[in-house]
């Protein structure tokens, strides 16, 4: 990287997952396929739990508010991979990239804070059966959704601001597909200790914080559902919070393998290869995962799909 300082920085390039022309094509289709399939998935949650009246529960209510911050989360990530590669430039305004990298840490911490309140939903539900309606009233579950934004807002808020005093080289090429906190902070040109220390602390505080809250709810959740009796008991139980158990694995499983392959030195574009994981197919699969595992979701699908109307 060059010494020299770019004071005026316009824009940064995105160099993608790839730069081979023959590849470009594929990319194209490939990721404008999965876009699609995750918008129309999510919608389609969106509109089942809203139009079914026996889904206007909790635990529906923080899947319709996952699958919203899923659409943004990828919308804010793979149009803009979609026009480079359609315009043949790896170009982004400054101003863009920030943009870009103060709501992409929105979603994502979003969709972070969502899981654990769902986990929590669940522990509710299993734990303290007789006490559910009560602990889980709609005042909670909205204090709830607003203190996870507010948090999310916060946190990217803050390492945005972080942003802003930087000053970078003349070598502004960013070896991936959207603007990454860590690869911007690899091109500035000054001293970034208090930045990176910031980013450790909140990772530290929004990523370990939710994961032991997840942990701790499903080891409460697994000793309750050993007490039960039956077979058919204990299964009904685990059926009630399989999907979002999945959901947690596929979302916290390909974001520790993309921070564990930067902490062991793999190359940018492996990382940038593996962050497709948790940035486009996680947020594609939410959908299946709910629909094919969750027996009123399906009964709720098969009502809109026919036309037959619910009845509360």
């Amino acid at each position: 990287m060059e010494s020299e300082n770019q004071t005026e920085v316009s824009e940064f390039f995105l160099t993608g997952l790839s730069e081979d022309p023959e590849l470009q094509p594929l990319l194209f289709g490939l990721f404008l396929s999965m876009y699609l399939i995750t918008v129309f998935g999510n919608l389609l949650i969106i509109l089942v739990v809203s139009s079914d009246p026996h889904l206007h529960t909790p635990m529906y209510l923080f899947l319709s508010n996952l699958s919203s911050v899923d659409i943004c989360f990828t919308s804010t990530i793979v149009p803009k991979m979609l026009l480079n590669i359609q315009t043949e430039s790896k170009a982004i305004t400054y101003a863009g990239c920030l943009i870009q990298l103060y709501f992409f840490m929105v979603f994502l911490c979003m969709d972070n804070l969502l899981l654990t309140v769902m986990a929590y939903d669940r522990y509710v539900a299993i734990c303290r059966p007789l006490h559910y309606v009560v602990i889980m009233n709609p005042r909670l579950c909205g204090l709830l959704i607003l203190l996870s934004l507010l948090m999310s807002i916060g946190n990217a808020l803050l390492h945005s601001l972080m942003v802003l005093p930087l000053s970078f080289c003349t070598d502004l090429r960013i070896p991936h597909f959207f603007c990454e906190l860590a690869q911007i902070l690899k091109l500035a040109c000054c001293d970034t200790l208090t930045n990176n220390i910031m980013v450790y602390f909140m990772t530290s505080l929004l990523g370990v914080g939710p994961i032991s809250g997840i942990i701790f709810s499903y080891t409460r959740i697994v000793s309750s559902i050993l007490r039960i009796p039956s077979t058919g008991g204990k299964f009904k139980a685990f059926s009630t919070c399989g999907s979002h158990l999945s959901v947690v694995f596929l979302f916290y499983g390909t974001s520790v393998g993309v921070y564990l392959s930067s902490a062991a030195s793999v190359s940018s574009r492996r990382r940038a290869v593996a962050s497709v994981m948790y940035t486009v197919i996680t947020p594609m699969m939410n959908p299946f995962i709910y629909s094919l595992r969750n027996r009123d979701m399906k009964g709720a699908l098969r009502k809109l799909i026919s036309g037959t109307p619910s009845f509360s």
